[in-house]
């Protein structure tokens, strides 16, 4: 699609890519461990989807979540699809701390507090372990092509 930035491009580091669907991690200064779920192909609406695209993509959404929780431990996994901005088919996958700079509001709201760098830190440190988890559950979950392989 024609000026739509997630057709465009990949839409921050690649973490795995299937047919219908990939993750990425975001470049969030404040929020590390920030993931977007995005659909390949350029659909506006999760009602856009099949039964089928739709149930992968849940499987999917709860993956990130479970390896977040899993491998992270933080207070909070935030779920959302806006697309208001950018009107492309797309979940924000979101570790939330009491401690980050925008505890308890949204990561779009202003922030509460200055940064914990230090906390930030250590979170990103434990990343690329984590990135490689999420590859190898999305690869046991829809092998290598995605669910529509």
């Amino acid at each position: 699609m024609p000026g739509c930035p997630l057709c465009a491009e990949p839409g921050g580091l690649l973490v795995w890519s299937g047919d219908w669907l990939r993750l990425i991690r975001a470049d969030d200064a404040l929020h590390p461990a920030f993931y977007r779920l995005v659909w390949q192909h350029h659909a506006r609406e999760f009602t856009d989807l099949t039964v089928l695209q739709r149930s992968a993509c849940m499987d999917a959404l709860a993956l990130v979540e479970q390896g977040l929780r899993t491998d992270l431990a933080p207070d909070k996994i935030n779920l959302a699809s806006l697309g208001n901005v950018v009107p492309h088919l797309h979940w924000h996958v979101i570790a939330r701390w009491h401690w980050d700079a925008h505890w308890p509001l949204a990561v779009w709201a202003a922030a509460q507090r200055p940064p914990a760098d230090d906390r930030s830190a250590s979170v990103r440190s434990r990343l690329p372990a984590l990135d490689a988890n999420l590859r190898a559950a999305f690869l046991a979950r829809f092998g290598p092509g995605g669910p529509a392989a």
